[in-house]
């Protein structure tokens, strides 16, 4: 036991925090797993962590989890692109991580890692022809959703704490692609969605593909070298979502969907569902507003920062769509059978 490196991970079963997980414990540290009640632990299973059940929102369930830590990456967080009730993107984005920073300046712990998300970039110098920095400040009215706009709001609390002297650094992830999306999350659901075929157009944008093992690894070293209060891109490739499926095309074999779709009609067909099925029938919307307007929006990025001072290095896109891949087929989310053996033999030449 090795008291003076251990870790608290909050969002511990999601995609990123279970690979922070993997992380820290390949690098030797004692890992606290801060697990919301209820939440499916499958991707813990292989883990051997000590476990906390608790809800970041709750003081004393934070203060507990984090005694004997020395260290926090606080990765959880709400994100989704609709909830029934949007105060609760607040109530965990933002209440929840003012009681981390909290906890851990109580505590004394040496550094908090904070998980933002590139969503709170300004994109402005995209639609230029260059990708966004950390330094590229948003306007406010193209926050589009709950999501984006309570971690902006979180982000602030974060730079506030650290100027009040916590030392807390902040990571802000791309779009991971890797093993262990149980959700599966948007980027995962991009991959589930052309492997079983339900995917008959694209769009005309621009995303960044990133391993969700090289975002973890950017966690430990933003905790190593990382300034406090200084922010850090972990990215990846920018490519465009035709250039994705093709990657996946060759990954697998399967037909790249050639029907481009408009972005009128993408916000369109995006609008009238979230009109009727968000906002009359209260359920979860076929095509969320806030994913449509994402996918009409030019999001390429640039990692320099995270390379010159981190020492971050990220591995092609085409690794992480092809261990995207393997895992959504070996995990049995692949539906149709003659898909699945043809993806199995492309997968294993």
């Amino acid at each position: 036991m090795q008291p003076e490196r251990r870790a608290l991970v909050t969002g511990s079963t999601g995609f990123i925090g279970s690979a922070v997980i993997r992380a820290l414990l390949s690098d030797g540290w004692q890992v606290t797993a801060l697990v919301e009640p209820g939440a499916d632990t499958a991707g813990l299973e292989t883990f051997e962590v000590e476990r906390v059940e608790g809800d970041v929102r709750s003081a004393a369930d934070v203060r507990r989890a984090i005694s004997g830590c020395t260290s926090v990456f606080h990765v959880a967080a709400l994100y989704r692109f609709w909830v029934r009730d949007p105060r609760l993107f607040y109530e965990v984005n933002v209440d929840g991580t003012r009681e981390v920073l909290t906890a851990a300046r109580a505590a004394g712990v040496r550094r908090v890692v904070y998980t933002s998300t590139v969503g709170t970039i300004g994109l402005a110098a995209v639609s230029g022809g260059q990708p966004a920095t950390e330094t590229d400040y948003p306007d406010l009215r193209h926050l589009f959703g709950s999501y984006k706009r309570s971690k902006y709001v979180a982000e602030h609390e974060v730079l506030r704490a650290s100027a009040e002297g916590l030392p807390v650094s902040l990571v802000q992830p791309t779009m991971p692609f890797g093993p262990g999306d149980r959700a599966p999350t948007p980027s995962g659901r991009l991959v589930v969605d052309f492997l079983n075929g339900r995917m008959p157009g694209y769009v005309d944008t621009l995303l960044n593909v990133v391993h969700v093992d090289d975002v973890a690894r950017g966690h430990l070293l933003a905790h190593d070298r990382g300034a406090a209060g200084r922010s850090y891109i972990l990215g990846g490739e920018n490519l465009s979502l035709q250039q994705i499926l093709a990657e996946l095309a060759s990954i697998t074999g399967l037909p790249t969907p050639r029907f481009r779709v408009p972005h009128a009609v993408a916000l369109a067909v995006a609008t009238i569902s979230d009109t009727v099925e968000g906002r009359l029938l209260r359920r979860p919307p076929h095509v969320p507003l806030e994913a449509a307007r994402m996918s009409t929006t030019l999001m390429a990025f640039d990692d320099s920062r995270a390379r010159a001072e981190l020492g971050y290095a990220p591995r092609p896109a085409h690794a992480a769509l092809r261990d995207s891949v393997r895992w959504f087929v070996d995990a049995g989310y692949v539906t149709n059978r003659r898909r699945l053996a043809g993806i199995r033999r492309s997968d294993s030449s």
